[in-house]
């Protein structure tokens, strides 16, 4: 028996627009770049970053569709990764330390976009997040999606980028013990991720039932380790950063921000949904750690 599969034509509308989307912001980041290429290579950067995202925000805003730039937060640092290597690196730059943290920033960054493509269900799937905000704040919707959804996201990995600056391009230190420790944390952080992940798409698989709170596995010790994984990757970047040159200390403003995102917004906006819809919530909430592994109190 011939089994055949075929993948309906919405979908590869859909998924072509979005690849359409990022094929046009990254030709406009690079028209950016050359535009501002009389400045410091970190400020180019920027400027391209933030020209890439204005892209991405047009076509939201024409399908009505916020949900466009889900995938900028992990594509965004494989483009950042790749500049500094091929378009702006000194000779004296360590490759052994290029190749290991270009490896991981690619696996965490591939695996998270396939986990984002995976769960997206087309043009008309929308992130709830978004959903609420356009219905809370009416005719500004377009500042808050340009502002708050778009932007800032945009400059927190910016800010996490950072590290990869002195990792990939300027610093020079010879491969020591703390490239082992951040390469440790790094990788730990992503398979913290992606267990946490695949552990929670099990769990809400088709014989999910409706309510229940997913507290097994990871999620027995901490209530959103998924975020843990992804704060501790942007950490683990740093610490190559000092490794290759602790002059850039204050390259800790990324994972320090980001740190800062996930534990003001975005755990408070994900509990107060799951308290909204889980009546169980509210006890595994005072039993469980909400971001760091610990055991359950009794």
């Amino acid at each position: 028996m011939q089994i055949t599969t075929a993948v309906h034509p919405a979908r590869v509308r859909d998924y072509s627009l979005i690849v359409l989307a990022y094929i046009l912001a990254v030709l406009a980041a690079i028209l950016t770049y050359q535009s501002f290429s009389g400045l410091h290579p970190v400020y180019t950067i920027l400027a391209a970053d933030i020209a890439g995202t204005l892209v991405v925000y047009v076509f939201g805003r024409i399908f009505r569709n916020a949900s466009f730039y889900d995938p900028y937060w992990s594509l965004a640092p494989l483009v950042i990764a790749l500049y500094w290597i091929l378009v702006y690196t000194p000779n004296n730059a360590l490759a052994a330390r290029q190749i290991i943290v270009t490896a991981l920033v690619f696996a965490w960054g591939l695996r998270l976009t396939f986990n984002w493509a995976r769960g997206w269900r087309g043009i008309k799937h929308e992130d709830w997040r978004y959903t609420d905000f356009r219905n809370n704040t009416g005719g500004w919707f377009w500042l808050v999606d340009l502002v708050g959804i778009e932007l800032m996201p945009t400059l927190f990995v910016f800010l996490g980028c950072l590290s990869l600056y002195p990792a990939l391009s300027v610093g020079n230190n010879p491969f020591g013990f703390l490239d082992i420790a951040a390469f440790i944390v790094t990788a730990g952080a992503i398979l913290l991720e992606t267990t946490a992940d695949e552990q929670l798409k099990s769990f809400t698989g088709p014989k999910h039932e409706p309510g229940a709170i997913m507290a097994e596995g990871l999620w027995k010790y901490s209530r959103h380790p998924n975020y843990l994984g992804e704060v501790g990757f942007w950490w683990g970047l740093y610490l190559f950063a000092l490794a290759a040159d602790a002059g850039y200390w204050w390259t800790m403003t990324g994972p320090a921000a980001i740190t800062l995102l996930f534990t003001l917004i975005s755990i408070p906006l994900m509990e107060k949904r799951q308290l909204s819809r889980r009546p169980d919530y509210a006890e595994y909430r005072e039993k469980v750690s909400p971001l760091l592994l610990w055991f359950p109190r009794k």
